[in-house]
């Protein structure tokens, strides 16, 4: 069971650029075949002329996306990207137990998972921890742990930006995330009906205003 039905939602508009809360279930672009056509970008690019693509979320997850109107704005937030001046947060919730954070101390239960990614060629579009990969960095911290359920509730901050990371990261460390078909035993897989992670911070300084932007959005999960 995805979200993919539910049109998605306008967190904010102004005349350069877009914030949306994309739908799990959902392409952010559209794919190879006609089956595949239909997505974020093609339904935004509706109601918005001009809209274009940023960035991604993984069909599967769901949250926060930025899109640019027009090419100037395109080719302003791409390089806040590749600077990494775009700061994002996700929330997940994965198999097993992880040290719960300390009220007290909350800057000191942030943890770094340094491992490189590669694409695992034979099994297209799978990727795979390699010593030859991209470098790769993603920080966590534990939420809550749930004894009954045994699932840790995690907030995640990528670092780097590599396809999958948080995906691939956090399976690296045994603990993968509920719902994803790709990583996930078929034991965890089924503990949920979709991919639970999402997208639920924005940080940013818009590029023509001066004016940070801060956008939270919680999950459905």
């Amino acid at each position: 069971m995805t979200d993919a039905g539910k049109s998605f939602e306008t967190v904010y508009a102004d005349a350069h650029l877009l914030v949306l809360n994309k739908p799990a279930g959902l392409l952010s672009v559209p794919g190879k075949g006609e089956d595949k056509q239909d997505c974020l970008s093609t339904r935004v690019q509706q109601s918005y002329a001009g809209a274009l693509i940023v960035h991604r979320l993984d069909m599967s997850t769901s949250g926060l996306m930025l899109m640019a109107l027009g090419p100037a704005m395109q080719t302003a937030l791409s390089k806040l990207f590749e600077t990494r001046e775009i700061h994002k947060r996700y929330v997940a919730v994965v198999d097993g137990p992880l040290p719960a954070s300390s009220a007290t101390a909350a800057s000191a239960d942030w943890h770094l998972i340094d491992l490189p990614i590669a694409l695992d060629w034979p099994n297209r579009p799978l990727r795979i921890i390699h010593a030859d990969g991209k470098p790769s960095q993603t920080r966590w911290r534990a939420l809550h742990y749930d004894i009954a359920a045994n699932v840790t509730r995690l907030e995640l901050e990528p670092i780097t930006g590599r396809s999958h990371q948080l995906r691939v990261h956090l399976k690296a460390i045994g603990h993968p995330i509920l719902g994803d078909a790709l990583y996930a035993p078929a034991d965890v897989t089924a503990k949920a009906t979709r991919l639970l992670l999402h997208a639920c911070e924005l940080r940013f300084v818009h590029p023509l205003s001066g004016e940070d932007m801060v956008f939270k959005n919680a999950p459905s999960f």
